[in-house]
């Protein structure tokens, strides 16, 4: 430790004047081992972090080892030792252990911050929930009732065959996959190769909103899937291309669509939600489109004590369904080093990555259509400034700008992009065209837009 620098109290480290505080320590002790099962607690250091000293007498360290012994449930063995920091003496307890939930006292805690909060008896119910349901993953669970016809055989053909490999069979091949146990199946062989996985699964669904302000009050559209986790993954991505804004950019000849928010990013964060959510829980992934962000919601909050500092900052990853992402390895949707969290960041640098309650949101902020592809906006406000001279409000050049890119685009894409009523939408489409400004070609289905140059 650099002369300069002062301990700092966070999630795992915890500072005390002197032993007359070893009864709250051994508190802070259990309120770390229950969030991350590991932490460092120092006596002789102020929780500003000046360092004080300790007086360590002959029995001092064997002491504070007695009272943790006696004092915390399940028991724990951790290291204590003198050390000097700044030249005075001081009391370092490193400590580990993942037998959650520790009990202080016969209380239990947790760390929130560099604070201890007493747990409530639901906190502590679902700590134990939580701790039984990793010890029998639901994905290597056997599915009741589910049998081999209720799997469909060309989507595991087809798997198979798309992870470079050759089809032996169905059950053969499920036995490789390590999907079936004594001619039963997995909750994970149903819900990615079944038939209907919501027979056996309500929970195996996807659900999809979008709003047209920033807050959920007025909703353009909802929509719902069933089916098994490759179909929703691949509704997910859809629904989010299709109800956010797609600019261009020109690689000589040739127009490359450029949507609003990286396509990759988009699906590593929709992978990720249905390979690490909580299964146990009765929800869907939710995807919720906004004006001004894209959230993907899933049950399940991180895995294995890791945080969203250390997803952000290293390549590493815990698995609630070790099975679905062996799964979802062999087909390259995921990588074993845990290198979705850095490739979201890497394309979308401000994606921000959240806990609420017991769900993990991921939530990309959107760009205006200014800035989608290269300066689109720029080119689509001149495009609008040469074809009238007339006033025209700012709704109506947004209108205008959408249709010059989409003259496809319908009146519900254009009143979520704009950000008004499907019915507002439709009164300034009229004064444009009675501006000669737009018509319409073609029928209401299967017609197009199209801007009037003068």
């Amino acid at each position: 430790m650099n002369s300069e620098e002062r301990l700092k109290e966070s999630e795992i480290l915890e500072l005390k004047k002197s032993t007359a505080q070893l009864k709250p320590g051994i508190i802070s002790i259990v309120a770390m081992l229950n969030k991350n099962q590991e932490g460092k607690l120092y006596f002789g250091i102020k929780d500003d972090g000046t360092v004080l000293g300790q007086d360590i007498g002959e029995d001092t360290l064997r002491n504070i080892s007695q009272s943790i012994s006696a004092n915390i449930e399940p028991r724990i063995y951790p290291s204590i030792r003198q050390v000097s920091i700044k030249g005075k003496n001081c009391i370092e307890i490193e400590f580990r252990g993942s037998d959650i939930p520790y009990l202080a006292y016969g209380r239990a805690y947790i760390r929130i911050s560099d604070e201890d909060k007493l747990l409530s008896r639901r906190e502590l119910e679902d700590i134990i929930l939580r701790k039984n349901r990793s010890q029998l993953k639901w994905d290597t669970a056997i599915c009741r009732d589910a049998t081999l016809e209720d799997l469909s055989e060309e989507k595991i053909r087809e798997f198979v065959k798309a992870a470079g490999k050759k089809y032996t069979g169905l059950e053969n091949s499920l036995k490789k996959l390590k999907l079936i146990e004594d001619r039963k199946l997995t909750n994970a062989a149903v819900i990615i190769f079944g038939e209907n996985p919501e027979t056996f699964f309500p929970n195996a669904k996807l659900r999809c909103a979008t709003f047209a302000t920033c807050d959920t009050s007025y909703i353009i559209d909802m929509q719902e899937f069933t089916g098994d986790i490759f179909d929703l993954i691949e509704e997910a991505q859809k629904y989010i291309l299709k109800n956010i804004h797609i600019g261009m950019k020109l690689e000589g000849l040739k127009r490359i669509d450029v949507p609003e928010i990286n396509e990759e990013a988009i699906r590593e964060a929709v992978v990720n939600a249905f390979c690490h959510r909580d299964y146990y829980e009765y929800d869907s992934v939710n995807v919720a489109i906004f004006k001004n962000r894209v959230e993907i919601r899933n049950k399940g909050r991180l895995y294995g004590g890791l945080t969203i500092e250390q997803i952000k900052s290293e390549m590493v990853s815990e698995r609630r369904n070790e099975l679905i992402a062996e799964i979802f390895h062999e087909i390259h949707l995921i990588e074993k080093w845990g290198r979705g969290i850095n490739t979201i960041l890497t394309k979308e640098p401000d994606t921000d990555f959240r806990e609420i309650g017991n769900q993990f949101i991921v939530t990309f902020k959107r760009k205006s259509i200014e800035k989608v592809g290269e300066k689109v906006g720029e080119k689509v406000g001149e495009k609008v400034g040469e074809i009238t001279k007339e006033t025209l409000t700012e709704n109506q050049k947004k209108i205008i700008g959408l249709i010059l890119q989409n003259p496809d685009i319908t009146t519900r894409e254009l009143a979520e992009n704009v950000g008004i009523s499907k019915r507002k939408v439709e009164e300034n489409i009229s004064k444009l065209k009675k501006k000669e400004v737009l018509r319409r070609l073609g029928p209401a289905r299967g017609g197009h837009w199209e801007v009037i140059e003068k």
